[in-house]
């Protein structure tokens, strides 16, 4: 086992399943889930696949911390004596396969006359109807349910500018997302481009098509520009979730940790390390919901107002104070990452306020390892499933779109973004809440439609509501 592994939790996004052939004999099962421990593998499902007198075939499903740790407990097994090796399969890559979407229709056509209606001639009424009032569109189409999620590929994760085809595994996975909680129909728009205007020209031409629009994966400044541009210009709900559904679920997770930790968001020091999309939007919605001592950090330090040239999202979000990571966090009471592994520390940890508050969101290795912390913070929260406390967007986006679709909202605005945060917040009691949990499951069937109706009451009093 790699050395750097011990920190490390194994995670079903590194998952394989060995099909072995085993002598049929006591032990040799035993054999190899040791060895397979001893390299640091978890052992999952165990099936039996084939016996005969002489030998036994099982497969095993086994959660590595990444592909070279999967390859060493392969190996590991492979040492095994008299242990062969049928097949591995990488259950990551089996999930993908052939794409994890489809198009599905909403009735059957089992006849000549509901072929006749479904399409031609009958549909043409249909088109004839929209033509003469365009709003029938929203009733008599996919559009009043339907979301193009866009993206040109410049900032896929954490992998950075991999292009628009590498990008198109993430975004078929948020359609998924978008039915399984939402029940919108999404679907993913990869662009050729990084042209700003391209990108806005692209988009505005498929409007007759989609109700609204999720922007992913864009980088930053470009996405502020895109995403600026697009609200101007079209009359539908314009969503970046990198920038907005983060901060939402920062803003819901804050309100319950502090909580926990016995302070309020008006009075508490803040320290978001990361000034990108993410960043900046945490903290505009942060200030909106009363937070009033926020410092950002890039990797030059805090972003101070004496900084001789800065952009104009970050001349927004500077401060007097200038210094290092390390001198912002000196006294604070939280910290959010939104930056990259490793650049917090245990004691940069031990010279913050008490009872701190940690959110290390990097993905897919966190600011700190939650094992390095122990008992000396509040709460902390990463982005990860396997760990307490993610901060996952899909708390988010989905109720979201929801409302504003309902409501046919003509844009999706702070104060939007502000209640559905507020509602994720407060599907938590108090009698739930702890240190591990401040945030609702994301498989929590309660949050989308709450989610929704807040977003749909604020998109009323702001005045962008059609219905």
């Amino acid at each position: 086992m790699m050395p750097c592994m011990a920190a490390l939790t194994p995670s079903s996004s590194f998952s394989v399943t060995l099909k072995l052939r085993l002598p049929n004999r006591a032990g040799m099962l035993a054999k190899v889930t040791q060895a397979i421990a001893a390299a640091g593998g978890n052992l999952g499902r165990i099936d039996l696949l084939d016996r005969v007198l002489t030998s036994m075939v099982r497969a095993i499903e086994i959660d590595a911390t990444s592909t070279e740790h999967a390859e060493q407990i392969v190996q590991a097994v492979r040492m095994v004596p008299d242990i062969e090796v049928l097949e591995v399969d990488d259950l990551t890559f089996d999930l993908h396969r052939s794409g994890k979407i489809s198009v599905e229709a909403k009735v059957g056509i089992h006849t000549p006359s509901e072929l006749a209606m479904a399409y031609t001639p009958g549909v043409g009424r249909i088109s004839t109807a929209i033509a003469r009032n365009p709003e029938m569109v929203y009733d008599l189409t996919i559009k009043g349910n339907s979301v193009g999620i866009v993206t040109d590929g410049s900032a896929v994760l954490g992998l950075g500018n991999i292009g628009p085809e590498a990008a198109l595994p993430v975004m078929e996975g948020k359609a998924m997302l978008f039915k399984q909680f939402a029940d919108i129909d999404a679907f993913p728009i990869c662009l050729a481009t990084q042209d700003v205007d391209e990108v806005v020209q692209a988009v505005s031409q498929l409007l007759p098509v989609f109700g609204g629009f999720n922007l992913e994966d864009i980088s930053a400044p470009r996405c502020f520009d895109i995403e600026s541009k697009l609200k101007a210009r079209l009359p539908v709900p314009v969503f970046h979730d990198d920038q907005h559904g983060t901060a939402i679920v920062v803003l819901a997770a804050l309100i319950n940790a502090f909580k926990v930790a016995g302070k309020s968001l008006e009075d508490a020091r803040i320290v978001v390390n990361g000034a990108g999309a993410a960043g900046i939007a945490i903290i505009n919605l942060l200030k909106l919901a009363g937070a009033r001592q926020i410092a950002c950090c890039d990797r030059f330090g805090i972003i101070s107002r004496r900084r001789p040239t800065l952009t104009a999202q970050k001349q927004a979000i500077a401060v007097e104070q200038s210094g290092t990571l390390v001198e912002a966090l000196a006294g604070a009471d939280a910290f959010i990452g939104v930056s990259v592994r490793d650049v917090l520390t245990v004691e940069m940890i031990d010279s913050m306020a008490a009872e701190p508050v940690v959110f290390a969101l990097a993905n897919p290795f966190p600011e700190i390892q939650p094992e390095l912390v122990g008992d000396r913070v509040a709460v902390i929260a990463t982005g990860r499933s396997d760990y307490a406390n993610q901060i996952n967007n899909v708390l988010a986006f989905p109720g979201v779109f929801r409302g504003a679709l309902d409501c046919r909202a003509e844009g999706i605005t702070p104060e939007m973004n502000l209640a559905a945060a507020e509602a994720i917040a407060h599907l938590v009691g108090r009698t739930d809440l702890a240190p591990d949990w401040i945030v609702p499951s994301v498989f929590d069937e309660r949050v989308a439609p709450a989610v929704a109706a807040a977003v749909t009451d604020a998109a009323r009093r702001d005045g962008v509501a059609k219905h």
